[in-house]
């Protein structure tokens, strides 16, 4: 398998790429230091944004991402995908089901359900062993829900937070899907009208939807 090469949607190659990770550029940083603050970086500059879906597949280009101000976790884990790639430092998409257990009333409005999937995550490759990572929730949406903002030490996993600061139940997985070398946009498209069929129509032409 590669996980260093671009491609159509890690497309680093792209001038929005390049300008994003100019700072990692010819640095003295380990692969494991620049990993972390391109974690953080993508983490807390595009607000999370679940609300935005699209079966289009030229939206999911990291390219096309880095254009926007927002996110949901599958945005915000190509930008990562591609920015690591482009550093030579391997990565890949993990796809997982999550369920929100904090703030859910619009998400069953407009989904009818509390149910997030496919849940986006990266795989990164340090120090000869796989480590997942999410960079979903931005410091400041974590703030709001009074959950501690996900950090990524570069020796262990960083999944989504499985409880708030008060002990309450947030995140919790509930379907590993694994792992791909690139986007499984079919998949991604099959798993989302079999989850949520209340937003698509049978005969819709339909591939944006603002909910």
């Amino acid at each position: 398998m590669d996980y260093l090469s671009p491609t159509y949607f890690y497309d680093y190659e792209s001038d929005e790429i390049e300008v994003f990770i100019s700072e990692f550029r010819n640095t003295t940083l380990s692969k494991k230091e620049i990993a972390k603050q391109l974690y953080l970086k993508v983490r807390d500059t595009w607000r999370y944004n679940p609300y935005n879906l699209s079966l289009n597949k030229e939206k999911y280009r990291a390219s096309e991402i880095a254009k926007r101000t927002n996110g949901h976790c599958i945005d915000k884990s190509i930008v990562l995908i591609a920015s690591l790639r482009a550093l030579d430092i391997p990565a890949r998409i993990h796809l997982a089901k999550v369920k929100n257990h904090i703030g859910v009333e619009r998400l069953i409005e407009k989904f009818g359900s509390n149910e997030l999937t496919p849940h986006g995550m990266v795989d990164v490759f340090l120090n000869d062993k796989w480590l997942k990572i999410s960079p979903t929730f931005n410091a400041s949406l974590c703030a709001m829900l009074n959950v501690a903002p996900l950090d990524f030490d570069g020796e262990n996993d960083a999944v989504l937070q499985p409880f708030n600061e008060e002990g309450t139940q947030f995140m919790e997985y509930l379907e590993d899907y694994g792992h791909f070398e690139d986007l499984p946009i079919a998949f991604m498209v099959k798993n989302a009208r079999e989850h949520y069929p209340n937003i698509f129509n049978a005969d819709s032409k339909q591939t944006e939807f603002l909910l």
